[in-house]
């Protein structure tokens, strides 16, 4: 019997309990620093993902694919919230620079901006919330587990046929890669 055949082992009350409070204490911290950041800036969480995302880019520029699979979204969630926000002045969209068939998504001069004091803010309240609660030894074990379940989740994406399936689509909708 395989690894992948065998059957998997229930979860004890300790570890579940472990799991619950890292869900409750993620969602008060992320709902907190969405106020924060609202309050502060105007702006929502998803208008900070999508700018954030975009002011790591060159040029502030990204295809709308890359930018979909960098915050997995759905294709008509990333639609819905680019559109909202170039209406707001934050975002352009153009016919893609390498492959007409796609779309750019770039920063304007206020977006850049917004992401900019966005940026500020996130990192304020982080450092306030997280890192000076958590202290370095914590923290380091904090990303220690971050990075192990990311690894874990690529394999797992890898290994997972629908998941290769989507992404191989996405690929051949985007063309060439950029």
């Amino acid at each position: 019997m395989t690894a992948q055949q065998q059957p998997a082992r229930t979860a004890r009350p300790s570890e579940l309990d472990a799991w619950h409070g890292y869900a409750v204490v993620h969602a008060q911290l992320a709902a907190h620093l969405a106020r924060e950041l609202t309050r502060a800036t105007g702006l929502s969480d998803a208008d900070h993902q999508v700018l954030d995302a975009l002011l790591d880019a060159p040029g502030g520029r990204m295809r709308a694919l890359e930018l979909r699979w960098a915050l997995q979204w759905e294709k008509s969630r990333l639609s819905h919230q680019v559109a909202r926000m170039r209406s707001r002045g934050l975002l352009e969209r153009d016919v893609c620079t390498k492959d007409a068939r796609g779309w750019d998504i770039s920063l304007t001069i206020t977006g850049r901006e917004s992401a900019q004091r966005a940026r500020e803010v996130r990192e304020r309240s982080v450092r306030r919330f997280v890192v000076e609660t958590l202290g370095a030894e914590r923290l380091a074990h904090f990303a220690e587990a971050a990075a192990l379940l990311a690894a874990r989740l690529e394999r797992v994406a890898q290994e997972d046929p629908d998941c290769r399936a989507a992404r191989a689509a996405a690929c051949a909708d985007a063309g060439p890669p950029t």
